[in-house]
């Protein structure tokens, strides 16, 4: 019988699991996404690569599970981000500027290159639900701003984050971008209101 590091079977496996992950998002940080497999992440782990086969079907299905991890990390940030204000406005200029934040430390390129490699249509469609789930706390924001369309506001505001995005990636001051994304969204937002 193999000894365990936690008080059940299940806590050891989520724990191990948890091990994998961490890992591969170390691989897929040093050496790219291209670096993450399954004997890779075995190595770096320090398992033997049929071990990993346990806790994963496939190497898609390891990427799978990074992403969504690094989806749901991302999703955390941001619902702390705007936890601290009960004002719609300064909550939307909250979420824009940690998903900026996010985006500055490069780490949103690493969900774009492993969400590259590609993944079953199951495991694409539990990736786009964590997708649309970092959009949950700014929806509220924005019905609470009163303005007479939301969903356009939503796609509005999704655009500058990506047009800001984009600019910080490719080279321009982070502060600077985050400042002006934050004063043309609210700026759109507040000539919106009904």
């Amino acid at each position: 019988m193999p000894k365990i590091s936690a008080p059940t079977l299940a806590l050891h496996r989520e724990s191990r699991r948890q091990e994998l992950i961490a890992a591969a998002l170390e691989l897929a940080m040093d050496e790219g996404a291209s670096a993450v497999s399954v004997s890779a992440v075995a190595k770096k782990a320090g398992l033997a690569r049929t071990s990993i086969y346990e806790y994963f079907a496939s190497s898609a299905d390891l990427i799978a599970d990074l992403v969504i991890e690094e989806l749901r990390y991302f999703n955390s940030r941001l619902t702390q981000a705007i936890s601290v204000s009960e004002d719609p406005f300064e909550q939307i200029a909250l979420w824009l500027e940690e998903g900026l934040r996010y985006a500055a430390d490069g780490r949103h390129m690493l969900v774009k290159s492993l969400n590259a490699i590609g993944t079953s249509q199951s495991r694409s469609e539990d990736i786009a639900q964590e997708h649309r789930a970092l959009l949950a706390p700014l929806q509220g924001a924005i019905l609470a701003t009163g303005v007479a369309d939301p969903r356009t506001a939503g796609t509005l505001l999704a655009a500058i984050s990506d047009a800001a995005s984009m600019r910080i990636d490719a080279g321009a001051d982070p502060d600077a971008q985050i400042a002006s994304a934050v004063t043309f969204a609210l700026a759109g937002l507040r000539a919106l209101v009904r």
